[in-house]
């Protein structure tokens, strides 16, 4: 999914709990991007730094700024494998397997550069 005409770069996947409403989230995420140098020139372009909204419990978004659950996310093996790293019992609301998604994916040029550290 997107061009391959660009540097390699890091991918993670996080859990967190928020009290944020999703567009304030949405809104300091890419605050957070603007100060490590994001400029948005070219859609799927490189970045210094892209973060994205996956989830947010069972809640489906659908709005001009903020899909959740994210489109993307059983079309990426960046994100589909560290996901089930952190969550593999994971359902998402359309009923597929986080886990069960990760298995089906084949061999992938994907490298893990750090295991998912456990902050329970």
């Amino acid at each position: 999914m997107g061009p391959q005409d660009q540097p390699d770069y890091v991918n993670a996947v996080a859990a967190f709990e928020t009290k944020l409403e999703p567009l304030l989230l949405l809104d300091l995420l890419q605050t957070i991007e603007q100060e490590h140098g994001r400029l948005r020139e070219r859609y799927w372009g490189p970045r210094t730094l892209d973060l994205d909204i996956l989830l947010i419990d069972n809640r489906t978004i659908d709005n001009e700024r903020l899909k959740v659950p994210h489109p993307g996310i059983e079309l990426r093996e960046f994100v589909v494998i560290p996901l089930a790293e952190i969550a593999p019992e994971l359902d998402l609301p359309n009923g597929k397997s986080v886990k069960s998604l990760a298995l089906s994916i084949p061999d992938n040029e994907l490298r893990i550069l750090a295991p998912a550290p456990s902050f329970t």
